[in-house]
């Protein structure tokens, strides 16, 4: 891999309304989990409207919520994830989230400084459904020093 940094992208469809009570839970810990990942070890950026979370429409979509952020390392990724509040949020993402048809969580190296845009990372994901991991767009199964994701892998789930 070039690049100083790595940049995730994940996109998960909401089973109901962004509004519905059903994923009330989800919308009141956004900003519990935003906060965490910011003052994790590693982080380095994440796309954020101006109101202070980043829950717009993708591809044309308002039931798909989309995350990118920017971190030092996999490893550091890999410990917000696995290792602190935003696993139990993740755990719970049957309740709000549906299965994705195609692989939604996209990891590539980027430039220390870089902030990758949604189109950007849009465009990693489709690279990644459509040739496979590599270099340029890749998923946790092509870091051999990742293993945490493999005891909640989404093997029915969305991220």
């Amino acid at each position: 891999m070039t690049g100083n940094h790595i940049a995730q992208f994940n996109v998960a469809r909401l089973k109901y309304d962004i509004e519905d009570p059903r994923i009330a839970d989800f919308v009141n810990n956004l900003n519990r989990v935003n906060a965490a990942a910011e003052r994790s070890p590693g982080f380095v950026w994440r796309l954020r409207e101006e109101a202070g979370d980043y829950t717009a429409v993708v591809d044309d979509d308002p039931m798909v919520i989309p995350n990118l952020s920017v971190w030092e390392n996999v490893e550091s990724l890999e410990n917000f994830v696995f290792k602190t509040v935003h696993k139990r949020i993740y755990e719970r993402r049957t309740e709000w989230f549906g299965v994705m048809e195609k692989m939604h969580l996209v990891m590539w190296p980027v430039e220390s400084g870089h902030e990758p845009t949604v189109k950007e990372a849009w465009e990693r994901l489709g690279h990644l459904n459509e040739h496979g991991s590599s270099g340029h767009a890749f998923g946790w199964d092509h870091i051999p020093s990742a293993n945490l994701w493999r005891s909640t892998r989404c093997e029915t789930s969305a991220a």
